[in-house]
């Protein structure tokens, strides 16, 4: 029998957080290995969802620059949307960006292994391909890295024409007339955002009672104010009590928060009430985890039950299902199987980005869960219809929101909606974990004319000393 290879890390998955972690242990000297069961590298968030979607957002926004380019002084009479085209450029990125994976891979010496990985107990791994061909690797540290799926009704299946998850919808042939969403959550709102702009007619349905249910509430009333002005329809406090396709149509029965039914039909239906862990058929029976609904306890260094196993990722209990935290949390496990100091993950800490339109940003405690955990709160706000380069951009909806403690200034969380947001609570990411103050923010200059004079103006009215409002 030809010899068993034996590494110090092995990885199973190679999405954000996996080929992450498989690059930080070779860069810090172990024998590292990434099974991969898919033809490409990169995982969901790559090939469908994070990256796509981003690149379709991005081409409904410069569409929508073109039906309003007349308030800029550019008369554009004649243009069209070649969807063929958007769906091609937005391939030939996701494919640029995972050779750049495997290059890196390549680059720091990773070995990859093509097929589906199993634990077999006792430091093993069980891999199996697509010829059925099984093979067994030993290594001293394992890391789960095997990502989520989208959660579907009981009853429906995706079909790829009328009932769709956030895969499907991502192969569309073309701009359907109409929508429903299930769940307004960021694949909900981002996918009303794209196709709203492009001209399907959408109606976005969410259980809980307001949309984006996660963040400041505040922030939620601005995005449904601004959906319904952009022509999106919202049933919020809704409970689905049942969905159908006809094959052509797809039908949606609700109970509003007034008890009364309402029946919806549209073209196509999405489901996005979130994503279940992909765990069921991992080998876990052969270890001492004990799955949670699917989810993986873990310890500060993303070590679970079972001695040398690591979990990392959206199959973690308790951990955003983002992709810049699987990053974090796979250097955590790399680091600390190769015996380095690892610092734990700070999950107040964790940016949480929606790149619908307008966009939303958000980091630490929402007003509410400040106030509820007993902190005497002082809230700074600022609105982008007060800020120049806001104006420059044509945009007139947001504001940013700074939480802090009255006592001693501390700033608590920090929360944006409009334009550009995602790219700037870097900012206040830093801020709350050098544990900074709303007045250190506002005796920080800012450059001018930028959006991010709003952060500072939201500091400034923290301390009822904002300037421009």
């Amino acid at each position: 029998m030809p010899e068993t290879p034996q590494y110090d890390f092995v990885v199973i998955g190679s999405g954000p957080g996996g080929y992450v972690a498989a690059i930080r242990a070779a860069q810090l000297g172990l024998k590292t290995a990434l099974v991969e069961k898919d033809d490409k590298f990169g995982g969901t968030c790559l090939h469908r969802g994070c990256i796509p979607t981003k690149a379709l957002l991005f081409d409904a926004e410069v569409y929508d620059y073109f039906k309003n380019a007349r308030e800029f002084g550019i008369d554009c009479k004649q243009f069209a949307l070649d969807w063929d085209a958007v769906q091609a450029r937005k391939n030939k990125i996701v494919t640029k960006l995972a050779k750049g994976v495997e290059f890196l891979l390549k680059k720091n010496k990773v070995e990859t292994i093509p097929g589906y990985g199993r634990l077999g107990g006792g430091g093993r791994v069980i891999v199996t391909d697509s010829k059925n061909n099984v093979r067994e690797v030993r290594a001293r540290n394992i890391v789960l890295a095997t990502g989520s799926e989208a959660r579907m009704l009981p009853g429906l299946e995706p079909d790829g024409k009328t009932i769709l998850t956030n895969k499907e919808v991502l192969g569309l042939t073309r701009i359907p007339k109409s929508m429903a969403i299930i769940g307004a959550g960021a694949v909900g709102v981002e996918f009303a955002s794209i196709l709203s702009r492009l001209g399907t007619v959408v109606t976005l349905i969410e259980m809980l009672p307001r949309i984006v249910p996660l963040e400041d509430e505040e922030v939620s009333a601005e995005l449904e104010k601004a959906f319904r002005k952009q022509g999106i329809a919202v049933h919020t406090g809704a409970r689905v009590q049942g969905a159908a396709t006809s094959g052509k149509t797809a039908s949606v029965t609700l109970a509003g928060p007034d008890g009364k039914t309402v029946a919806l039909e549209a073209e196509t239906l999405l489901v996005a009430v979130g994503r279940a862990p992909n765990t069921s058929d991992l080998g876990l029976e052969k270890t001492r985890i004990q799955p949670q609904r699917g989810f993986l306890e873990v310890d500060p260094f993303m070590q679970t039950a079972e001695p040398g196993v690591y979990a990392i990722g959206d199959i973690v209990a308790s951990s955003p299902l983002l992709a810049h935290v699987g990053h974090a949390e796979g250097i955590v496990a790399a680091t600390h199987a190769a015996g380095q100091t690892a610092e734990p993950i700070n999950y107040q800490q964790v940016p949480n980005c929606t790149y619908c339109e307008p966009e939303v940003s958000s980091v630490g405690l929402t007003e509410r869960q400040a106030r509820e955990a007993g902190f005497k709160v002082k809230v700074g706000k600022f609105p982008f219809s007060a800020n120049s380069k806001a104006d420059i951009l044509g945009v007139r909806t947001g504001f940013v929101k700074i939480v802090s403690d009255e006592t001693y200034g501390e700033i608590l969380g920090v929360h944006m909606i409009g334009p550009r947001v995602t790219e700037m609570i870097a900012e206040a990411v830093l801020a709350l974990r050098l544990e900074a103050t709303a007045e250190d923010l506002a005796h920080t200059i800012h450059p001018h004319p930028t959006l991010t004079e709003a952060v500072l103006e939201a500091a400034h009215a923290a301390h009822d000393w904002a300037i421009h409002i």
